[in-house]
């Protein structure tokens, strides 16, 4: 579970600072004039050489892998609730990165999260030790030792 842990909030900094980036680099494009073959051509290119963006994109793909070999390790309902921690990072590299205001009571909804967050965690701890081994299991733990 550690291991899990420490790959889930890795993963998840790439994550809030990807985001980050992505905002900053479509900030920095523009926004488009009207849905026309020229803004839509304007748009890509400069989506496709703005180093903001190409970073954040590699970021995102970076948490994205992460995610996979999460989900092919951990329950689907421990890994992807624990993946809302993500709001208070992205929270936290919005105010440093980004230079944003963040009110008090956005705080207060990113400390909900990150409660609810707790909650699923203490879940998959309390269901450890809620299991008790079945005959077959007690018999090839005792026939290793």
């Amino acid at each position: 579970m550690f291991k899990l842990i420490v790959i889930l909030l890795v993963a998840l900094i790439f994550e809030a600072v990807g985001v980050v980036l992505l905002s900053q680099g479509l900030k920095e494009i523009g926004e488009m004039e009207g849905i026309t073959p020229a803004a839509l051509k304007r748009v890509f290119v400069q989506g496709i050489t703005n180093r903001k963006i190409l970073l954040g994109v590699l970021f995102e793909a970076i948490f994205f892998a992460a995610l996979l070999v999460l989900l092919a390790r951990a329950d689907v309902s421990l890994v992807w609730p624990l993946t809302s921690l993500g709001f208070l990072f992205t929270t936290m590299a919005a105010k440093i990165i980004s230079h944003e205001h963040v009110s008090v009571l956005r705080w207060s909804g990113v400390i909900l999260i990150v409660i609810g967050a707790l909650l699923v965690g203490w879940s998959e701890k309390q269901k450890k030790e809620h299991r008790r081994p079945s005959g077959a299991e007690v018999v090839k733990s005792e026939s290793r030792g």
